[in-house]
């Protein structure tokens, strides 16, 4: 099959120059996505108050926490593409678009009808601060309108990453993002609609590149081209997408959940730290999101090279992108915590929630290349077949542990801050990250054997 323009050769050759390659446009995607958040809270946070920044960042976790397990199913989709693409069966691979783009479309209007009906009654059960509780029902109803278009463009651009191609939907993320920020400051500012004027310029930024994508698929040539009549479900590609995508997704939705109690946690403290809080998270999704790009890395080169039966590089593909994680998570995540203050200041002039937003950095941002190398460990177990080993690990290791330390550790007197809270991140991380290491070397012998077996 020849490789076009846009593709990685992710089967042949070095592995380190493609990652790269892979990756950098992947982690500008990412950044300008967080940059554009930023702007929605920045604008925000100046021009409507300290409530309606609360409102939205409070909001982040519950979102998540919803999208989770559809997102799940499009690292699902990308796997099973990725396989298919590996072996060099364009049919296979158009099943696989197909089915995987009907269940975009799945997804986002199920998010969309639970989001709008469900909105109060969600942010009820987080505990968050009366004072902020409408705002956040009106930012949320608002950004669940858009949950179509932001499943379609995120499924659409994980298959274009299946074939190696991370460079356009960056380019349709851009474009998005600029008329976003443009909304924002129209909306806000302008127009003085609060927080329903960023969610609303976020709901029109994502149609925008939805459509971006779903047009470029449907110019494409060979197997990942897009052809609307032929959106079905595929059952064989459907049960293989949900083998990955559902474990997958249910990891994310307990991550998430645990993420909702840890906020809870957090709420008890009051909106300042609820506040420097938000503000330090939306710093540190950017430091994730870098090391988060080798992770997706990961999924693709294990997956197309197990679809090309090349198995002896998967060791290479770990090495390479653990490395690349470890020195993304300690270089991104030291570099912003030595300029934490100056970038808090970004967000608020309060110094009571800037000095609370330097304790939850001081944290999570110095050890953060754990994480990253904890994520790109389930990314190569993933594309190699196994999605439920490691979500097992991951929810007993990262979600059980963080959950026992906030119901033991967290409730004895002298512990009863947020400094407690947060050390359960790090903690956790390098538990879980040992674990997927040793699941890794499990499968690399039963791998071996099995390839020993088949030569006999």
């Amino acid at each position: 099959m020849e490789k076009k323009r846009y593709e990685i050769d992710m089967v042949n050759g070095p592995i380190f120059h493609k990652m790269l390659l892979f990756t950098i446009p992947l982690m500008c995607s990412s950044i300008l996505q967080l940059l554009f958040n930023a702007a929605d809270i920045v604008v925000v946070g100046r021009f409507a108050g300290d409530n309606s920044l609360a409102a939205v960042g409070s909001n982040s976790s519950l979102i998540n926490l919803m999208t989770n397990v559809f997102m799940g199913l499009s690292i699902g989709g990308n796997v099973i593409a990725a396989r298919d693409f590996g072996a060099g069966s364009e049919k296979e691979l158009s099943r696989t678009v197909h089915t995987a783009m009907f269940l975009s479309i799945l997804s986002g209007v199920i998010l969309t009808v639970a989001g709008v009906i469900f909105a109060p009654q969600l942010l009820h059960i987080m505990n968050t601060p009366e004072n902020i509780l409408p705002l956040a029902s009106v930012y949320l109803r608002i950004y669940f309108v858009g949950m179509t278009a932001m499943m379609i463009y995120n499924f659409g651009s994980a298959l274009l990453r299946s074939i190696g191609d991370t460079k356009r939907p960056l380019y349709y993320l851009m474009t998005a993002g600029v008329i976003n920020v443009i909304l924002n400051l129209i909306f806000v500012i302008q127009l003085k609609m609060d927080v329903a004027g960023v969610a609303l310029a976020t709901v029109i930024s994502q149609c925008i590149s939805a459509l971006l994508v779903v047009r470029c698929m449907m110019r494409e040539q060979g197997g990942i081209r897009l052809i609307p009549r032929k959106l079905r479900i595929y059952k064989d590609k459907f049960l293989r997408i949900l083998g990955v995508g559902l474990p997958a997704g249910f990891q994310g939705v307990v991550f998430s959940l645990s993420n909702v109690v840890i906020q809870s946690s957090v709420n008890i403290f009051g909106e300042t730290v609820v506040a420097g809080n938000s503000a330090a998270m939306n710093l540190e999704g950017f430091v994730y999101v870098a090391m988060n790009a080798f992770h997706q890395a990961a999924v693709s080169f294990t997956s197309q090279n197990m679809g090309a039966g090349k198995r002896d590089r998967i060791r290479r593909i770990l090495l390479t992108a653990e490395g690349c994680v470890l020195v993304t998570g300690l270089g991104f995540g030291w570099i912003m915590y030595a300029f934490g203050r100056t970038l808090l200041h970004i967000y608020t002039d309060s110094p009571a929630v800037i000095d609370a937003g330097i304790v939850r950095m001081t944290i999570i941002l110095l050890p953060y290349a754990l994480c990253g190398m904890m994520d790109v460990a389930v990314g190569v177990l993933r594309g190699i077949g196994y999605s439920l080993s490691p979500m097992v690990i991951s929810l007993v290791g990262a979600c059980g542990l963080r959950l026992l330390w906030i119901g033991t550790v967290f409730q004895i007197p002298q512990f009863h801050r947020i400094s407690t809270v947060y050390i359960s991140y790090p903690i956790t991380w390098a538990v879980t990250l040992l674990a997927q290491l040793l699941l890794y070397f499990y499968v690399q012998k039963k791998l071996k054997e099995s390839r020993g077996y088949a030569h006999h």
